[in-house]
């Protein structure tokens, strides 16, 4: 038999070497964002910040409907009519806007983290004061000032979330995340189910009676404020934001961390000498130079409406606009109906047509009585929520077509079905 010569028994292309020089040339360079998030992989450190931006999400969604399923309950206690209640669905919305704006601002100059953490403790605390209010005007400007704090945590977590996501993995994670806004439903009608029916938890003091869907209304900002505490404590800032501030360091240290928390049996660290960040001169340029207070509070507002005004420059004017009014129809669509749901129900429950206009606060306290709750109403909101879910979950969200799309299919589809169902439609 003949002898194998050397070259026969060695491998044309030494791999091993290959690699090694790809990861020693890897580790010498500086790395972009992108390339970056590409580099600390996908795993287990996503999955947690899923769980924690989600939950932050729901405590949104709690905040937000915990209104409408207190209503057919706190009318009485309050003394409201239909239009009382109108302005009280529509105060957290009026707190969004104002909140959405400032909140934004503040995401881009101080972080997202730090901008999270204040915005949903702010969310949480004037939400849980307002279960104390004895009034229903005084009742109305705390919810505003609790949807001043969502308005900040919505829009920014999720571009806080967006900014740890490789690119290939980025939209589906999104999705993911906009499911917990479901669970953030279910909650809400869940939690409303179980305490407020329950009279035994009413409790009389002097200058307030203490009923349960006061209770209800602490519970449900339990959510904001543990988010907020969460945070604070355990979670990082966003790197993309670390690199634009030009604090390398503090991003390089995120980077490794999710490295580290993706690639546990790994034995080389974080691939990577130091990041690409841009020059600090930028930062210089946009900083206000006038002496006058108002000189500087007005080249601060301009630099905070900047950003928006180039939404509507150029080739983005006209997507900006269709974006725009397909969000406020679907909005108006969703909300619309959702916050009135529980109210409507109990007018149907009642024998009367939901429609129904209630007269003067005297009347409605004195001709209708608020106990014992149907609880049918509670259930019939966590029914929904697990529709909605189940409709999300389910149905295909990234295909070519654009009727594929899940807001047009949430616009097309979901708000008529909700309609046959109040009417009592399969």
């Amino acid at each position: 038999m003949p002898r194998r010569s050397q070259e026969d028994t060695e491998p044309l292309i030494p791999f091993t070497h290959i690699d090694e020089d790809d990861d020693q040339a890897s580790s010498r360079k500086k790395l972009s964002y992108e390339e970056a998030v590409e580099k600390a992989g996908f795993g287990l450190f996503h999955w947690l910040l899923l769980a924690v931006c989600g939950w932050a999400n729901a405590s949104d969604a709690v905040e937000i409907l915990c209104v409408s399923f207190l209503l057919p309950t706190a009318r009485c206690d309050l003394l409201l009519t239909s239009a009382d209640m109108g302005l009280l669905t529509a105060s957290i919305f009026l707190g969004m806007m104002v909140g959405g704006y400032v909140w934004g601002y503040l995401a881009d100059r101080r972080g997202r983290r730090s901008v999270l953490v204040v915005s949903l403790a702010v969310n949480g605390t004037f939400g849980a004061v307002a279960s104390l209010a004895p009034s229903f005007w005084l009742f109305l400007l705390l919810r505003f000032f609790s949807g001043v704090g969502v308005g900040g945590s919505i829009p920014v977590i999720f571009s806080y979330f967006s900014e740890f996501q490789p690119r290939l993995r980025r939209g589906a994670m999104i999705s993911a995340l906009a499911t917990f806004w479901m669970a953030g439903n279910i909650l809400a009608a869940g939690v409303a189910w179980l305490v407020i029916p329950r009279t035994y938890l009413i409790a009389h003091w002097g200058w307030l009676d203490f009923q349960s869907w006061r209770l209800f209304v602490v519970l449900c900002s339990v959510p904001s404020l543990s988010s907020a505490l969460v945070f604070r404590l355990l979670m990082p800032e966003s790197p993309k934001f670390l690199m634009e501030a030009g604090r390398e360091t503090e991003a390089l240290l995120v980077f490794q961390k999710m490295f580290k928390l993706n690639n546990r049996c790994a034995t080389k660290p974080f691939p990577a000498a130091g990041l690409m960040i841009r020059s600090k001169d930028d930062g210089v340029k946009n900083r206000p130079t006038s002496s006058s207070r108002c000189q500087r509070l007005s080249q601060q507002l301009k630099q905070a409406l900047d950003p928006m005004n180039q939404l509507f420059v150029g080739p983005l004017a006209s997507r900006s606009v269709v974006l725009l009014f397909l969000f406020f129809c679907i909005s108006f669509g969703y909300y619309g109906l959702w916050m009135w749901f529980p109210e409507l129900f109990k007018r149907a429950e009642d024998g009367g047509s939901p429609c129904a206009k209630r007269g003067s606060r005297v009347q409605s306290s004195e001709n209708e009585s608020c106990y014992p709750v149907q609880t049918a109403v509670y259930m019939e909101g966590i029914y929904s929520g697990f529709k909605l879910a189940g409709k999300y979950l389910h149905d295909p969200s990234h295909g070519p077509n654009w009727r594929e799309n899940p807001a047009f299919r949430q616009f097309a589809g979901v708000q008529p079905e909700c309609v046959c169902h109040l009417h009592g439609g399969d």
